[in-house]
């Protein structure tokens, strides 16, 4: 087989890039992305959460008599709304379960346990929950009581987890009081240790030694760096130290408050270009009013106190205007 272009050793080769490697290694961080999420449960659902905090099991009967929980919101053969509720155990039979010898952060308890499928006298389907017990003593057809948790919210851990026997004790009424009946918020999160790459190692450092770091690419310099290049794939060839002054492109006047917010609205976002850079990024314009921001207004970034500092953006407190005469629109019309 014969070549038409450059060998594949000739296009590694050009691709290598001149990128010096960071003075510490690599940096490492835990990384937590989280998301409240908060839902109206409806009537259904509503009856069944009303019941666990109560220390009650309640299930939905369907039009063939099947006693199911959770209660399904609609019929599965008539799709009608479930109307008709019947509390069932609280002891329940093991059909099925699993061993987990090794508990993860989240989880029911901190000690091995099993997750099993339990079906609650008097109904006909299972609940997966966990049962606290030693695997020699568990098995297909053994008996369970819930275990309640003192302060019951209407979630399923208001049942901490079930233990073998045969006789449940009642639960003891909540000690919590129910701030809006029917609206319960489910904690969504997920943890990592994130590792930086070489790039981004270089321009974490560079921020937490109060320098702006970006990385030059085929097609332009980046500001945060990359590895290489979104556009075209070409890695990341040189790392280029910055000023910090910079042209507003694009921006937003935030008017809206929202959970978590830390400035008093109404307050700019805009995309920024820094001198001898091809791409904006996002940060904050302060020190002068909403309506006054502009494209193509010089701003200089305002840095936190050198105390404060770290391995973060966030050492920028925001941007201000320059005083500078506003950039001409062919300046930065590529950047939009």
């Amino acid at each position: 087989m014969s070549e038409t272009g450059p060998g594949l050793a000739a296009v590694l080769a050009s691709a290598v890039a001149d990128v010096p490697e960071p003075e510490t290694p690599p940096l490492t961080a835990p990384l937590r992305n989280s998301f409240d999420y908060t839902r109206s449960l409806g009537p259904v659902l509503g009856r069944f959460a009303d019941g666990i905090r109560e220390g009650r099991i309640v299930g939905g009967r369907t039009s063939a008599g099947t006693v199911m929980v959770p209660p399904s919101e609609f019929d599965p053969e008539t799709g009608a709304a479930t109307t008709d509720f019947v509390d069932v155990g609280p002891v329940g039979t093991i059909t099925s379960w699993s061993w987990q010898p090794t508990p993860l952060p989240g989880q029911p308890l901190d000690s091995p346990f099993a997750w099993a499928l339990i079906r609650f006298d008097g109904a006909d389907t299972d609940l997966l929950h966990a049962v606290a017990a030693s695997p020699d003593d568990l098995s297909t057809g053994a008996r369970v009581v819930p275990v309640w948790a003192a302060e019951r919210t209407g979630r399923i851990t208001d049942i901490t987890h079930f233990v073998l026997g045969d006789t449940a004790q009642d639960a003891q009424p909540s000690t919590v009081e129910q701030e809006t009946p029917g609206v319960v918020s489910y904690p969504i999160g997920l943890e990592i240790e994130h590792a930086a790459t070489v790039v981004e190692t270089l321009y974490l450092q560079g921020l937490a030694e109060g320098r702006l770091v970006g990385g030059r690419t085929s097609d332009g310099v980046y500001f945060p760096p990359r590895s290489s290049s979104p556009a075209n794939g070409d890695p990341t060839t040189e790392m280029v130290e910055l000023p910090d002054t910079g042209i507003v492109t694009t921006f937003c006047i935030v008017n809206v408050p929202f959970m978590g917010q830390q400035i008093t609205p109404p307050y700019v976002a805009a995309y920024v270009v820094l001198d001898g850079t091809d791409i904006g990024f996002l940060h904050l314009i302060l020190e002068c009013e909403a309506h006054e921001v502009r494209m193509g207004m010089r701003v200089k970034a305002v840095w936190r106190d050198k105390s404060e500092w770290g391995h973060t953006a966030r050492n920028i407190s925001h941007f201000k205007p320059s005083g500078e005469p506003d950039a001409d629109y062919e300046t930065y019309r590529s950047h939009l």
